[in-house]
């Protein structure tokens, strides 16, 4: 059924590092060879070996309107028809800063990235220039990509492979990041009371998507959002998944909390690699070449990323868009839920939007070490079964998951009927 793939992947792995280019690619949490794919289109995917997989992955999230949709194929033939790069300013880049300043009341100023870790990074750095402060705060199972202050404690793929702190990261880095849990209000409350005037800035991920889909309470991210004020510490909201996945307003939309800064990534670049991160006028005029921040990228704005971006983000704007989505969505979860209890697992779901979480535990985790007590075991069984039945989940018990628009009611029934053959299977 692989063979294709078993080749590709034995001559990979003599001349790219674990034969794979992001590590979660690799299976090694779950095991097996990893799938290498031919094409996609709407809600599927054709691996190399020609089977054909309903796709629950939406290229980590970017893929909302599903995979090839014809209108932005269209803008990113006719853009690269005219040149594909160069390294000067264009409109496209005037017209998606335009467009997400409208769309997120956060956003005041706003600058592309090329990708969601070089966000994240940029953030963190102005937040340190803007309040002339060292010490950050991130939380445990939370990934905001791979600079080295934030790999500790880090989720996705860190989590996957057992390594929450990467090698390679100076002791001296690693001392200014301050990791709490998740959703822990006294903890949160008693930091801010011992060290809150030393704190540059705190990022999150207002909805969790790297340890799995986790929710924090509208109570904590309130607590937050006023002890950060109070203190002038700077509120990051890591909206690289979330961002135009959960709502047309992201996660800070949902909750009703306005950060300082926001970091993008995914959606608003079309499937094409991009990041952004905007927020706070008189935090962004801190940036080169206005202030003393320097942050630079070669490939930032790209014209044909910056395309792709502009028609997915006026597509995922139409009146009925998300609530179309998010009612999908609920519908495989309420339907894999009910397989489960059917089968006497213990299985929870939740979802909000285009993206879900599932668990083989009883309850939805509130945490990282909530997440950690679910049954990775039985998940990694379910994973392959699911995946001989064409399909194509998150090859981690820490991923959350996405459904598109493409998606349709009849994907969502040949999902649960699979679904209820793993679980029997599990039983």
């Amino acid at each position: 059924m692989f063979d294709a793939s078993k080749q590709l992947f034995e001559k990979s792995q003599r001349v790219i590092p674990g034969g794979v280019n992001s590590p979660v690619r690799a299976f090694r949490s779950v095991g097996g060879t990893p799938v290498f794919f031919r094409k996609a289109n709407g809600a599927y995917m054709w691996d190399v070996d020609g089977n054909k997989y309903i796709d629950y992955i939406g290229s980590w999230g970017p893929a909302v309107l599903g995979h090839a949709h014809p209108e932005v194929v269209k803008v990113v033939q006719d853009r690269a028809a005219d040149g594909m790069s160069f390294g000067a300013p264009t409109e496209g880049e005037l017209e998606i800063a335009e467009r997400l300043v409208s769309l997120l009341p956060s956003l005041e100023q706003i600058r592309m990235t090329s990708s969601g870790t070089e966000a994240t990074m940029s953030a963190i750095r102005l937040a340190r220039g803007f309040t002339g402060r060292s010490k950050i705060v991130k939380f445990e199972g939370c990934y905001h990509g791979h600079s080295d202050s934030l790999l500790v404690k880090a989720g996705s793929g860190a989590l996957t492979f057992g390594h929450p702190s990467s090698a390679g990261v100076p002791p001296e880095v690693a001392a200014h990041t301050i990791v709490l849990a998740y959703n822990d209000l006294d903890e949160l409350t008693r930091t801010f009371t011992e060290i809150g005037d030393q704190l540059a800035c705190v990022i999150i991920e207002p909805i969790a998507g790297n340890m799995n889909f986790v929710m924090p309470t509208k109570t904590y991210l309130d607590t937050l959002r006023s002890l950060c004020t109070k203190h002038g510490c700077v509120l990051i909201f890591d909206e690289v998944m979330t961002g135009f996945r959960v709502g047309l307003l992201g996660a800070q939309g949902h909750y009703g909390i306005t950060p300082d800064l926001t970091t993008l990534g995914k959606v608003i670049g079309g499937g094409m690699p991009v990041g952004a991160f905007g927020g706070r006028r008189d935090i962004m005029a801190h940036l080169a070449p206005l202030g003393g921040v320097y942050q630079a990228g070669t490939l930032s704005g790209n014209p044909v990323a910056v395309a792709a971006g502009l028609k997915t983000l006026e597509l995922v704007a139409q009146p009925g868009f998300f609530a179309a989505l998010s009612a999908t969505t609920a519908q495989l979860m309420s339907a894999l839920t009910a397989a489960a209890t059917a089968a006497n697992i213990p299985f929870s779901a939740t979802s909000l939007g285009g993206m879900f979480g599932i668990f083989f535990a009883p309850s939805i985790p509130a945490n990282y070490a909530e997440v950690m007590q679910a049954d990775r075991e039985r998940f990694n069984r379910f994973f392959h079964a699911m995946l001989n039945q064409g399909i194509y989940l998150a090859p981690s018990a820490f991923e959350a998951g996405f459904v598109s628009a493409a998606h349709t009611t009849a994907d969502i029934d040949v999902t649960v009927k699979a679904a209820k053959a793993a679980f029997a299977a599990l039983a």
